[in-house]
C-alpha cells in the first residue's frame, strides 16, 4: 500500500508533481475532494468549509467563488473522483487561511468540526491506501502514521511568481503579491490548525527545492523514494 503526501506553497508545483507521481505509480490523486467529503461530515455546504480557509479577499475573490463554485457541484453531484478545474488547477491553493477578514459563513463551523472533519476524511483515504494526498494538512494528521512517505516543496518567491504570470496572464508585480499573501496565509493556517510552520523540515521524509529541478525530475525522484522504500 503506497500513501504520500505532498505539500508546497502556490506555484511550487504540487499539483502538477502529485498528478505525475499518481500517474506512474497507478495510485489514486486527492487534492480538494477532501472538502467534498469533509463537508458532508459536518452537514455544511462546501463553500463553508472552503471559507475556514480562503480567508485572503479582494484580489482573489473571484477565484474563491470559481472554486466554491465547482466544489458545490461535485459535492451535490455525490462525485467520488476528484473534480477537475481544468487549466490553472495549480493556482487553486491547497491550503489558505487569514483570521480576522470580516465575517462569513466559514466561522458558523466551528474549528473543531473542521479539523475532525477534515482529520476523518484523510484518514479515511490512508485506510483505503494508494493514494497522493495534497496539501490539507494531511502529513501533520498521518505524522505518526507508520509507512506514510510526507515529501515538501520549496521555491523562491520569484520562481512561484514567474509562474503564475505565465500560467495566469498576470502582471509580475500582481503575481508577487498573489503569491506572498498566499504564503502568509498557508503558513497562518498551519500554525493555527497544526502549531507548525508548514516548511520546518522535520515534518517531512525528504524536501525538494524546486529552483533546482523541473517538475518531471521531482516527480521522477518522488517515485524513485517511493520504490525504493517499498523495497
Amino acid at each position: 500500500m503506497t500513501v504520500l503526501t505532498i505539500n508546497g506553497p502556490i506555484g511550487g508545483g504540487a499539483v502538477t508533481i502529485g498528478q505525475a507521481v499518481a500517474n506512474e505509480l497507478h495510485i489514486s490523486f486527492v487534492d480538494r475532494l477532501v472538502f467534498t467529503q469533509a463537508a458532508r461530515l459536518v452537514g455544511s455546504p462546501v463553500g463553508t468549509l472552503i471559507d475556514k480557509e480562503q480567508r485572503v479577499v479582494r484580489f482573489r475573490e473571484r477565484l474563491g467563488r470559481f472554486v466554491q463554485s465547482m466544489l458545490e457541484r461535485s459535492a451535490s453531484a455525490g462525485v467520488d473522483g476528484e473534480p477537475y478545474f481544468g487549466p490553472g488547477v495549480e493556482t487553486l491553493p491547497p491550503e489558505f487561511y487569514a483570521p480576522g477578514v470580516g465575517d462569513s459563513a466559514g466561522q458558523n463551523v466551528d474549528d473543531r468540526a473542521f479539523i475532525e472533519a477534515t482529520t476523518a476524511v484523510v484518514k479515511d483515504l490512508h485506510q483505503k491506501g494508494d493514494v497522493v494526498i495534497i496539501g490539507r494538512g494531511a502529513n501533520i494528521i498521518l505524522a505518526d502514521t507508520p509507512g506514510v512517505i510526507h515529501i515538501g516543496l520549496l521555491a523562491p518567491l520569484e520562481v512561484r511568481a514567474e509562474t503564475l504570470r505565465h500560467r495566469e496572464h498576470l502582471e509580475l508585480e500582481d503575481a508577487r503579491v498573489y503569491v506572498e499573501e498566499l504564503e502568509q496565509a498557508r503558513v497562518t493556517f498551519f500554525r493555527k490548525y497544526f502549531q507548525v510552520h508548514p516548511n520546518d523540515p522535520n515534518l517531512y521524509h525528504m524536501m525538494l527545492n524546486m529552483a533546482h529541478m523541473t517538475p518531471e525530475t521531482a516527480a521522477a525522484v518522488i517515485v524513485s523514494t517511493v520504490e525504493a522504500h517499498a523495497l
